[in-house]
């Protein structure tokens, strides 16, 4: 894939976008909207300002013209790192996805890589590698053999885990996150991996680990299955999932995330051969100021019949 140009290339329509933004900032979308249009015109390509377009003209409360214009953007970037259709689904114009477009989590991943522990930990109160060490401790008081930190990010699960098992492997979307976990020298393999697509052949784990990392997977079927082809009988497997309340499995929130309902984590988990250890709620991170509801699970793979 090409780089995601943040610029247009045009430094007359780059201008007018610059323009376009602080009128956003002072409250005038609408406004905004149509000056980036205007630029647009003069670089029609750009991926980006489309998609950009569409999120002020979303904000001035015009979603058939948001959806031409985060349309348009997919179609100048088919693989959607800028979550196109995610914007879509979420204003009805496109039919809800079981998962997001895998490029768009690569690139908001090595986007965020070099602010991500500061963002997350110092301003978003993020503690879930904590809190899942002391259910994992509980469930579990001896050492693991070979743990598996799915969506290892910049390694803080993994930091939590080294004191507690004898070899310790991270898998990752994200090229900059697996930099950045790297440095810190605690992983014995790292690998970049796409989680909706993950196996692992060979020797088998006895713990799996994937904290806060399912809101960017929606439906966890497959996830699921083959974690609990990693593992050992009697293995653990231990993660996190934003609570959706109502009936519905799963649900894509206007934050691109995803939510799973309990119901939902409860029967994925029984389909797939797993015995329910702890299922507590938590707050997962701050978002706004507020707190994000979820759920910290510990499950055991049942031996096979």
């Amino acid at each position: 894939m090409k780089p995601l140009q943040a610029s247009s290339g045009d430094l007359n329509a780059d201008r007018r976008a610059d323009f376009a933004e602080m009128l956003l900032a002072s409250g005038e979308p609408a406004q905004a909207a149509e000056l980036l249009l205007g630029a647009l015109e003069l670089a029609p390509q750009w991926a980006a300002g489309w998609f950009r377009l569409g999120e002020m003209q979303e904000a001035a409360r015009f979603p058939d013209q948001a959806a031409q214009a985060w349309a348009m953007a997919l179609k100048l970037d088919p693989a959607d790192r800028l979550g196109s259709a995610l914007k879509l689904q979420l204003i009805g114009h496109a039919p809800v996805a079981a998962a997001p477009p895998s490029a768009f989590v690569e690139t908001l991943f090595d986007h965020y890589a070099d602010n991500f522990e500061q963002s997350l930990v110092g301003k978003l109160g993020y503690r879930m590698p904590e809190f899942l060490d002391r259910a994992i401790r509980a469930a579990s008081p001896g050492r693991f053999r070979l743990a598996l930190d799915l969506g290892c990010g910049t390694g803080l699960m993994g930091e939590r885990l080294r004191p507690i098992v004898d070899r310790l492997e991270g898998y990752d979307i994200s090229s900059s996150m697996l930099r950045k976990a790297r440095a810190k020298g605690i992983y014995d393999k790292l690998s970049k991996s796409d989680l909706q697509h993950f196996s692992r052949p060979g020797s088998k784990a006895d713990l799996v680990v994937a904290a806060d990392v399912f809101i960017y997977v929606g439906a966890l079927e497959r996830i699921v299955g083959a974690v609990a082809d990693s593992l050992v009988d009697e293995g653990l497997f231990a993660f996190s999932v934003e609570t959706l309340a109502g009936g519905d499995d799963f649900a894509l929130l206007p934050s691109r995330r995803y939510a799973h309902s309990v119901a939902y984590v409860r029967r994925v988990l029984a389909d797939s051969g797993f015995a329910i250890l702890s299922l507590e709620s938590t707050t997962i991170r701050h978002d706004r100021g507020e707190p994000v509801g979820g759920l910290a699970v510990i499950a055991r793979r049942k031996p096979a019949e």
